[in-house]
């Protein structure tokens, strides 16, 4: 398979779920991968072909020193997945400051400042696709979405709104940004509470096995990485079993 042939992708929190399911499947598609994350788990293992490289995507060092690392490399980032976030449920009035700006600065502003140091690379490349790991949080506050919290779904809306911003900017230097908007899937921080998420999931998640995986996300994924989406951006691509809203 050769989709991405010749394409240097850059993923983050790419060492578990779904964004190592992303550097899977951008790997068996001919991409060159630098997997970032704060911990190299065991990539190696998994995408053998992959780079790893440390960071914090909430650091604005931590970006710029990723970037220049693979622009000295391989001269071009032609795909960028800002695929990093952490989770935990919260409700607003028993939300802390300290926990909504920790929350808002790894899913949130981690997506601006990946994107403030790799776009002008893709500026004078003029080509580059973007892809904003969502989530349905982003679209309702019930449904599939109800225990995700206060924090996550605003730092997931300010996704949105970072990727439709992005998507009208750039256009005109033929960069795509696009949002893939994940429902219930199937990763590692399930746990024990799997099989208690797939019974709950039955009445809001009609398609079964009322949750998704990992490659299900990275289908979407090299779709909009690769040159089939050439004319999209802007897109808004739920991927969510029919999840209802």
């Amino acid at each position: 398979m050769t989709r991405l042939q010749n394409k240097i992708a850059v993923v983050t929190g790419a060492t578990s779920g779904i964004g190592l399911g992303i550097a899977k499947q951008f790997s068996k598609e001919g991409a060159t991968v630098i997997a970032t994350d704060l911990q190299p788990g065991n990539i190696d293992e998994e995408v053998p072909e992959a780079t790893f490289m440390r960071l914090d995507v909430s650091s604005e060092e931590d970006w710029k020193q990723v970037v220049k690392s693979v622009i000295e490399e391989h001269q071009t980032i032609d795909i960028l997945v800002n695929n990093a976030g952490i989770h935990f449920p919260d409700k607003l009035l028993e939300t802390s400051l300290d926990d909504y700006n920790r929350m808002m600065d790894t899913n949130a502003t981690s997506v601006f400042l990946g994107m403030k140091e790799v776009v002008p690379h893709m500026q004078r490349n003029e080509n580059g696709s973007i892809i904003n790991i969502v989530s349905l949080a982003a679209l309702t506050g019930s449904g599939a979405a109800r225990g995700n919290g206060t924090a996550y779904s605003a730092a997931k809306g300010a996704v949105r709104a970072l990727t439709n911003h992005a998507a009208n900017h750039f256009a005109k230097d033929r960069i795509r940004v696009n949002a893939i908007f994940p429902g219930p899937i199937k990763t590692p921080i399930m746990g024990e509470r799997q099989h208690t998420i797939e019974e709950n999931n039955r009445d809001v998640v009609p398609l079964p096995p009322h949750h998704g995986e990992p490659i299900d996300i990275a289908h979407g994924a090299v779709y909009f990485a690769s040159d089939e989406s050439r004319f999209v951006t802007g897109d808004e691509l739920v991927i969510d079993g029919g999840s209802v809203r």
